[in-house]
This record gives C-alpha cells, structure tokens and sequence, in this order.
C-alpha cells in the first residue's frame, strides 16, 4: 500500500484505521469464541432435551421388555406375561418412534459432533433389529441367556451415546456428568440382574452359568460405584453409599448371597420369585428415583457454571464492543485535532506566501513604510510538535518580511545613488554643453566645427544616459513643459539624441502637438526606440518614422530593417513592455526596454513590438487623447530650431542626396514632404535637466530647445 502523494488527511486516517481495525477484528474473534461456547450450551440443552432424555426412556422400556420376554421364554404359561410384555413392548416403541423423529432434525443433526452422531447412529441401528428380537422371542427361537445377551446389545449403545454427549466446558462438570452415567449403568446391571435370576426362578432352575453371571454383575455394580461415586460431590456419593445399606436393598442383598451359595440345579433357599420381584423392584425404583435426583442437582449445579460462561460472554461482548466504540471517539477526536492544526498550519502558510508577504513587497515597491510587527503578527500555535513548526513558520515570515524591508532599503538607496550620479552628471554635462556652444559660436574653422559638432552629440547621448538612471531609480526627470510642443519637434529632438541618426528617415508627421508635461518623458521614449532600432539592424539600413491620427490618440510607427525578433523574444519583450516589472540590479541587458515601459506607464502610453513587414521589427508608440493637443505652437517661435551652423558636406554620390548649406544662427529647417535628414546634432541644452526648464516665461526657454543669443 503506498500513500505517497495522498493528502494529510488520508495518512491520518489510514494511520489511526490500522490499530481501529485491528482492535475490532480481535474484539470480533473474541466475541465469536465466547459466542460459540454460549451457543454450545444452548446446543447442550436442546441435545438433552432431544436425544438424551428420549434415549434413557428407550432405555427404560428396555430394560423392562427384556425382564418380560425373558419371563415370557422361563414360563409362557404363567400368568399375566404376555400381557406384561406387550405393555413393555408399546413403551419401548414409544421412546424409540420419539427418537427416530428427532433424529430426523437437520438442524440437531448439525449441533452434534461426530462421535455423537456415530452414537445415535449405533442406537438407531439397534432399535432397528429389536423386532427380529420380538419374532425369535414370540416364537421361542432364541434361549433365555441369548436373549439376554441380544437385549444387552440393544441397552449398551444408549449409554455409550450418553456418555458422548457433550457438557458444559467444565472439567469438574464434565467428571460429574460422565460418573452420574456410570451410575445409571450400575442401575442396568441390576436391571439385568434382575431379568436373569427373575427368569430363572420362575423357570425353577439356577445353571452354572446364571449362578456364575449374578455373582459377576453384583461385583461389576461394586467396581462402579466404587470407581464412580468418588467423582461425585460428598452428598452424592453418601446417599448412594446410604441407600445400599439400609432396609431398602437388604433383600436384594440377602437374596444374591443366597443365590451365589446355590449349587448348580437347585434353587436358592428363602428367595421366590414373588420375593424377588418385590426385593429388585423396589430397588430398580428407589435407583431410577435416586439417578433422576442426582441429575436434578447436577443441574443446579451446572446452571451457575452455564449462567457464569453467558455473563463473562455478554460481558466480554459489551467490554469489547465498548472499547471499540471508545477507540473508535478518541481515534476521530484525535485525528480531527490533528488535522485541524495541519489545516489550520496550512492556511496560515499559504497566507503568508500567497497573500501577506506579496501585499508587503508590492507596497515595498510602492515605497510605502512597512512595520514588521504590525504586517506579521506573532500566531499563537500549541505546545505540541505542530506548534514547533508554527512557531518556525512566524520565524519565517518574519525573517521574509525584514529580508524584503532591507532589500528595499537597499534598493531605495542605489536608486538615491542613481540619481546622485546621474544628477551630477547632468550638472557636468549641461556646464559641458553650454562650453561647447560657446566655442561652437566662437570658431570659423569648418573642420573644427564639425569636431565639435560631434561632441556636442556625444554630449547630448550622455545627457540621455544619465536621464534614463533617474528613470530607472524611479524618479522623475528634471526636464519638463508646461506648453505643448510639436509632436514633430518631439520625434526630430529624439533623433537628434541617437548615435546613427543620419540612418534615421522621418516622414511627415499630422499638425499635432503634445501637453507640456509629457514632452520629456515621449522624447525619450522614442530616443530609447529609435536606438534600439539603428543597433538591431545593418549600418546601410534606414530606420523609418511614420505616424497617423486614430480614433483614441496618435500611433506613432518605428520599422528598422534587421533580422528582427524570434517568437519567444518578442513575447517576452512585449511583457517586459506592458507588466512594467520591478528593475532588478543583475539584469542589465534589457536597460532601454525597462525605461520605455517606465515613461510608458508614467504617461499611459502603450509601447508594443512587432513583426516588421520589412523582416525587422516596428515599434508602435499609442499616444492617448489625453496627452494631445490641437492648439498647436508656432514653430518659429518654440519650435524646432538648428541654432548651430553645420559644416558643409559634399554630395553623396550613392544615394544622389545633398546636405544643406551651412545655415546661419537662427534659421529655421524647412519642413519637407519626404524623409528628412539631420546631418548635425540638434540643440538640446534645453533638455540638460534641470528645474529652470520650466520657467517659460523669462524669454530664455521658450521652445523645445534654447534659443540662440545672437
């Protein structure tokens, strides 16, 4: 039997079920032994009452029948013995048709052991010869010593079937049972005593042979008294011993001293046979009175043993099924206990992992306080071994909970140290660019201009750099607006921040413009996008800007032209894109894509990649409604602005496009229907983060970008 992989529940009660059974398994056998035994006595009684009685009166009309058909063979004139020997004849039928029937009872036949069904089998059988018996003796076929002889065998295999017949599991019983049997046959030996010698007196002649047989059954009665009447209680035995030395027996006594003294022929001196019948009937009488007396007793004496053996069964019953029933209370007591501190252990684990310990990190996350004792409270758990591990689960917890805490703390603090570095490099960048525009304006040597045009440019891509620490930390960025900007000043100002962007191809974007305040973060969002999209494909590709009004807001389209993103990656991608998951310190490979989903969720828009229909991949930027704007600025005025001269560039013979000629400070880009191309960084010391970008109304900041002294 295996019980891996079942539940507490199911152990529990195999466990306790075991012992359960077993204790109603042994109380069953216990119950059934005691309960045969009780059933035995029962079985006992109805034997008796069947076959036990029914055969001593069998026994008796024998007895009787034999003492007449041997007076009948002695003298069949005399008077009255043909009479008498019918009258013997109807008793003895009697008892035997009595036996017979219930011999015919299945259900007696089944309550009796073997060798008691071979006994009543053998006195069947010998009730079944006593009409051959009847026929010799009424046509004197037969002399009287062999129908003494033939009616003896008829007697013997009734008492050999009572003393087979079972009594009560008691060994001092049994002994008494078995001697109150031998007594009785002491009895059949007077009885048979008294069918020889009463014959022969009426015959006139004692032989040898008869002389011989009465001295051998008066000493046959002597050894069983002698052997049996010990066996029986003292008050027995002395009424056995009494009786055959009082009044009563001395004539009998008298008369078989006399007949051993005979001489063979003759008859004995002062017996008749008138004498005779009177001296052994009377003692046949008092015997059989003496027997049924005897048995009485016996019964009252065996009643108390039976009575004891039926209580110590109902006893051992009730006791049993008590204990049973006791076992069977504790068993579910204890089991329900048990598993209702496992049930109890177990919801208080499962809340602590499903429920309590993610509400705390979630509100770690949000940057709220969190109290330890407060959010884990102590659970109070039994002095038991299921409250050892109730007590380990608060430890637990807490060491969970304190554990996050200071994980957050950590956290909290390299974010603090993100935008301390960040914030002091934007500080170096913004002196590093203003010093970089004054000696832009102060220089006429083109070749120089152009070197520090491209660092002015690296400038720029730092100072987006450092930005995207401050994102990552989870601050917000110093650059804000509070006027709308074009959305087209957005998308040239985040190309302007990319190292490729040259590669880069704008198509005219609708009149639209975006709310001052989510100018910075959509900036660098498609800063991020646009990077992303000149590293991933080949350096001779372009990546294409494109963008359309819809029905709820703008869409805004990226497509690059690299080997694009296998399945797996772009699922995952599109995840990391709309779950905004917490930054972790040891994944450092997706950095552009945890700050597009910050300034995504900050300003609710909705960033998604997909399968380019040139191979790559398209970055779909969804701007809401609520970021948008038709009061749309004057670009001349804040708009996009090329406030730095460019150097010139020599015609490129591949593609047979031009650059612009140096344009003065202040000239404006002419807008084009097809791609626009930046051949120069545009200015963004506007974007160097700090607060005073805000102030629009100094005449200083009033565009996206810093207008140029002149």
């Amino acid at each position: 039997m295996r019980f891996r992989g079942k539940s507490i529940r199911r152990k529990i009660v195999a466990l306790l079920l075991v012992p359960l059974v077993s204790l109603t398994a042994i109380w069953v056998f216990a119950t059934v032994l005691t309960g045969r035994e009780a059933s035995r006595l029962f079985a006992v009684s109805t034997t008796t009452e069947k076959v036990g009685y029914p055969v001593e009166d069998a026994i008796r009309g024998i007895q009787q029948e034999r003492r007449q058909s041997l007076v009948y063979l002695a003298d069949p004139r005399a008077a009255g013995a043909l009479d008498a020997l019918r009258r013997t004849r109807t008793a003895t039928d009697k008892a035997a048709s009595e036996i017979r029937r219930n011999a015919r009872d299945s259900d007696l036949r089944d309550s009796l052991d073997q060798d008691d069904n071979d006994g009543l089998t053998a006195v069947l059988d010998a009730l079944g010869g006593v009409e051959a018996l009847r026929t010799s003796v009424d046509q004197r076929t037969v002399s009287r010593a062999q129908a003494l002889d033939l009616y003896n065998h008829l007697v013997d295999p009734g008492y050999e079937l009572l003393a087979k017949l079972d009594a009560v599991d008691s060994v001092e019983m049994d002994k008494q049972y078995r001697a109150l049997v031998n007594v009785a046959r002491a009895r059949e030996l007077v009885s048979r005593e008294d069918a020889l010698l009463g014959s022969a007196l009426v015959a006139g002649r004692l032989t040898r042979a008869e002389i011989r047989a009465v001295s051998d059954l008066e000493a046959q009665r002597e050894a069983v008294y002698d052997i049996s009447l010990p066996q029986l209680p003292d008050g027995e035995s002395e009424r056995f011993e009494r009786f055959w030395t009082n009044a009563t027996t001395a004539p009998l006594r008298a008369a078989e001293r006399a007949v051993v003294a005979t001489e063979p022929g003759d008859m004995p001196r002062g017996v008749t046979a008138r004498g005779w019948d009177t001296a052994a009937g009377s003692v046949l009488d008092e015997l059989g009175t003496l027997d049924e007396q005897a048995n009485d007793r016996y019964q009252d004496r065996v009643r108390p043993v039976a009575m004891e053996v039926i209580l110590k069964v109902a006893l051992g019953g009730v006791l049993g099924l008590v204990a049973v029933l006791v076992s069977l209370f504790l068993s579910v007591r204890i089991g329900r206990g048990l598993i209702r501190d496992l049930r109890q252990l177990r919801l208080d684990a499962h809340e602590a992992s499903g429920v309590r310990l993610p509400s705390v990190m979630r509100r770690l996350s949000a940057g709220e306080q969190v109290d330890v004792e407060t959010e884990v409270p102590r659970l109070e758990y039994e002095k038991n071994e299921i409250g050892e591990v109730g007590q380990a689960l608060n430890t637990l917890q807490r060491a969970a909970v304190e554990a996050a805490v200071k994980q957050a703390e950590l956290r909290a603090g390299v974010s603090e140290v993100f935008v301390n570095l960040a914030r002091r490099s934007q500080v170096l960048l913004h002196k590093q660019l203003t010093l970089l525009d004054t000696m832009e304006r102060r220089t006429e040597d083109t070749d120089e201009l152009a070197d520090l045009f491209r660092l002015d440019h690296l400038t720029t891509r730092m100072r987006r750099h450092a930005e995207g620490l401050v994102i990552l930390s989870g601050a917000a960025p110093s650059r804000q607006w509070r006027k709308p900007v074009q959305l087209m000043d957005i998308v040239r100002a985040a190309v302007a921040e990319v190292e490729d962007y040259e590669r880069i191809e704008v198509r005219r974007l609708p009149r639209v413009a975006v709310t001052g305040p989510a100018v910075a973060d959509l900036t660098h969002l498609v800063a991020e996008l646009l990077e992303n999209a000149t590293v991933f494909s080949p350096p001779h590709t372009a990546v294409q800007v494109l963008g359309e009004r819809v029905a709820n807001g703008f869409t805004l389209e990226i497509h690059d032209r690299g080997l694009g993103m296998a399945p797996e990656a772009l699922l995952d991608a599109n995840l990391r894109l709309a779950e905004t998951p917490e930054f972790e310190l040891s994944d450092t490979d997706r950095l552009g894509l945890f700050v597009v989903s910050r300034l995504a969720q900050r300003q609710n828009v909705r960033v998604s990649l997909q399968p380019s229909p040139y191979g790559g991949t398209t970055a779909v930027v969804f701007i809401p409604d609520a970021l948008l704007t038709d009061d749309v600025p004057d670009t001349n005025g804040i708009g996009f602005r090329l406030d730095r001269p460019r150097p010139p560039k020599e015609k490129d013979g591949a593609d047979g496009r031009t650059a612009a000629a140096v344009q003065l400070p202040g000239l404006p880009v002419p807008v084009l229907d097809g791609p626009v191309e930046l051949e120069a960084p545009v200015d963004l010391d506007a974007l160097a983060g700090f607060p005073d970008a805000l102030d629009e109304d100094d005449g200083e900041h009033g565009g996206l970008f810093l207008p140029r002294h002149p």
